[in-house]
């Protein structure tokens, strides 16, 4: 899939870092540091605006390492890019760990995953079909 990009930063274009890559990763474009105190957040840019065609969408989800290793991670993972939005990539990076973290020009701070979806059309009823596990949610199905 075809998808125009302006690079507005100093960094190379995201890219797949194996040949089974799902997401690319996304690299700060700051002036300064940026130090995220626990439980704080800041928008972090990218420098990178994207042009997808319609039916598709660019999720931004965090790094697994980040997350595991630091407690940084996306606040609102994941974030959804349109395919009607023009502005610049910013990440919404969250410190949930009990120490500060800075986070560096360049560093790679988020995956970005480009999706297809589909598009509802909505049929209202009076009731939905019956299920085994029917209304049961969060856990209903059990732990182990």
């Amino acid at each position: 899939m075809k998808i125009r990009i302006i690079n507005k930063s100093a960094h190379p274009l995201p890219h797949y870092e194996t040949k089974a890559s799902a997401g690319m990763d996304l690299r700060a474009n700051i002036s300064e540091r940026i130090t995220l105190q626990p439980l704080k957040r800041a928008i972090v840019p990218t420098g990178l605006f994207i042009e997808l065609p319609l039916g598709v969408e660019a999720q931004v989800r965090p790094r697994s390492g980040l997350a595991a290793k630091k407690g940084i991670t996306v606040l609102n993972a994941p974030g959804t890019i349109d395919a009607d939005y023009r502005g610049e990539i910013g990440v919404i990076l969250v410190n949930i760990s009990d120490v500060p973290f800075t986070i560096e020009n360049g560093e790679r701070i988020a995956q970005l995953v480009v999706a297809k979806h589909e598009r509802a059309d909505w049929t209202e009823v009076a009731e939905l079909s019956e299920t085994v596990r029917g209304s049961g949610g969060f856990g209903s199905t059990g732990t182990k």
